[in-house]
């Protein structure tokens, strides 16, 4: 099959589909009781409020506030991204809430980024919300296939995941990447499988026997899905 046109979406339908996202996210987000903001996430040690915080950051920053975050993680993107993370986690939920409804509409940028970092970004940690809720939570079909025609295409920002062994195809939109033994489902299973949330992934998708293998470093677990245990991850900058 030859490369599918209209991937990727247009200007302002991307926008528009994150400002949805970013809404329907706010309302969820709203009617959460205590102790659902604390709930753990697939990402690391990142709880519920962390993952949000984490949300509202780029469309808030700067330059000077990167360059300052990332001196202050000694240069390891990763720690910066978790670290920014937990460190905004800890405002309390109604002024969270609040910064993410402040950046609908918003189409401001992480330094080094495009439209699709934001969706992607939208979209994964929304499910990551979602499933440590225990809540279901849709996603654009569409959308779901631009994020993962990114994250298979990414170069920089550096693709953080390896990429499954494997030939993808998409069962409920055109969308195929990949050699070799077919996964098969739905688009949104597959962007889940490609972000190394397996585990979600998983029972929604056929032909997948092993999941793709990857290396932890310290700071990395906001990327999603469990790490190893302690003495087989390899601490970077400690």
């Amino acid at each position: 099959m030859g490369r599918v046109t209209g991937v990727v979406l247009g200007v302002d339908e991307c926008w528009q589909v994150i400002d949805r996202e970013r809404a329907s996210l706010v309302d969820l987000l709203e009617g959460l009781r205590p102790e659902e903001w604390e709930k753990p996430t697939q990402c690391g040690d990142w709880r519920v409020r962390d993952v949000a915080a984490h949300l509202t950051i780029a469309a808030r920053g700067s330059y000077g506030m990167v360059v300052r975050e990332l001196v202050r993680a000694r240069g390891n993107f990763d720690r910066m991204i978790h670290d920014t993370g937990v460190h905004e986690g800890q405002r309390p939920v109604t002024e969270i809430v609040a910064n993410l409804r402040s950046i609908i509409g918003s189409r401001r940028l992480a330094p080094g980024t495009t439209r699709r970092e934001p969706l992607l970004d939208i979209l994964v940690h929304g499910q990551d919300i979602a499933l440590a809720l225990g809540r279901e939570r849709e996603m654009p079909v569409e959308a779901a296939r631009d994020a993962a025609d990114r994250v298979w295409t990414m170069r920089f920002p550096p693709r953080p995941w390896p990429l499954p062994q494997g030939r993808l195809v998409a069962t409920d939109v055109e969308w195929t990447r990949g050699e070799g033994e077919e996964i098969r489902g739905p688009i949104v299973a597959l962007l889940l499988l490609l972000t190394g949330r397996t585990a979600a992934a998983g029972a929604r998708l056929e032909g997948m026997t092993r999941a793709p293998r990857r290396t932890w470093s310290t700071g990395q677990c906001w990327l999603g899905g469990e790490p190893p245990p302690a003495d087989k991850a390899e601490a970077v900058g400690d």
